[in-house]
This record gives structure tokens, sequence and C-alpha cells, in this order.
């Protein structure tokens, strides 16, 4: 987390003071808002984005648990164009070891739950602005569980083969020739 979103944070309250919004702001905000109100939570126990066209069966976590556990995974690396399914599959391991091991259902369940509780009344998947919840993330960002879920992102999230386009990585070249091969200084940005 850095002075990016220290400088969101206060152009957001001159926003609301003033009571203008910025393109950028107004876009922002409907994005977030978009994806606490486009995961609905089913009477089975999944998750269902019908704007995405995925859905999540949840086994080990409570719903909303996991619903707000996929928010805090793209606040802490937030990618417009990575689609909220890649980080819904990104925290599935987090589910799947509840499911299996009662500790780590307890722990994850508190962090969501202390979260909740910071957040206020509509929870942390209710606060309306990305910079609120950075703002609270940042405050538990010491906590071993923070530590956990962001540490375990960068593998999760940014290991699936679906994402790698998105950024622009090709993948694994060795099965294919190398790199010298295959346009290793075809970089024109540089």
């Amino acid at each position: 987390m850095s002075g990016h979103h220290g400088r969101h944070a206060r152009q957001h309250e001159q926003d609301e003071q003033d009571g203008t919004i910025s393109r950028r702001a107004f876009l922002r905000r409907s994005s977030e808002i978009s994806f606490a109100a486009a995961v609905t939570i089913t009477a089975g126990g999944a998750l269902l984005n019908a704007s995405e066209a995925w859905a999540l069966e949840v086994k080990g976590l409570q719903p909303q648990t996991m619903k707000t556990l996929i928010l805090v995974a793209r606040d802490i690396y937030p990618h417009d164009k990575v689609a909220d399914r890649f980080y819904a599959i990104a925290m599935k391991s987090y589910d799947e070891k509840a499911a299996s091991d009662p500790a780590t259902k307890a722990q994850l369940e508190a962090f969501v739950a202390g979260l909740d509780a910071a957040a206020g009344k509509g929870g942390y998947a209710g606060l309306g602005w990305e910079s609120q919840r950075v703002a609270l993330l940042h405050a538990v960002s010491a906590s071993p569980m923070f530590e956990t879920i962001r540490s375990g992102l960068i593998v999760s999230l940014y290991n699936q083969p679906e994402v790698w386009p998105i950024f622009g990585y090709e993948g694994e070249s060795y099965s294919k020739g190398g790199y010298i091969k295959r346009g290793f200084d075809d970089i024109d940005w540089i």
C-alpha cells in the first residue's frame, strides 16, 4: 500500500466536501459498488456473480466471509483489468483449508470479523471507497493473518495462467525453445 491510496483518499474527502466528484472517482466508485452488488450469496452457501458469469461454492467459511476475503484480495493487489473470478480462485484455497482445519477457519473468520467491526455498520464490504478499505487493511497489516493472505496472493493470484496475458506475460519458454528464439528483446517500451 502506497502514498497512491492516500492521494485518492484526500481527493475523495475533497469531493465529498464540495459536493463534486471527478470522473475517475465516479468510475472507481461504480466498480467498487458493482462488486458488492454483483456478488450474491445463495441459500446453498455459494457466491454467485451473474455479471461475470461465475460461481464459487463455499464449503469451509461463511459465504459472507469469503465474499469479504475476495474484496480484501482485490484491495491488496488492485488490478482493474483482472476480473473478480481470478481473485475468487486465488482465495478458494483459504476456504478449502478452513473446511479441513478448524483453527484456520477460526482465524479467518476472526480476521474478517475484526475488519467488519472496524468498518462499522455495513462491514468491510459495505465501505464504498477503496481508500477507506485500504486504510483498514493498513491498520491490520502487521497481523499474521494479513501477512498470510498478502503473501499467499503472490502465488495464488499471479500464478494463474489465465491472468498472465493481462499482464503481458507469455508463460514459461523452456518447452518452446527459450526466450532467445522467441523475442526476448522485442520490448518496445524501454
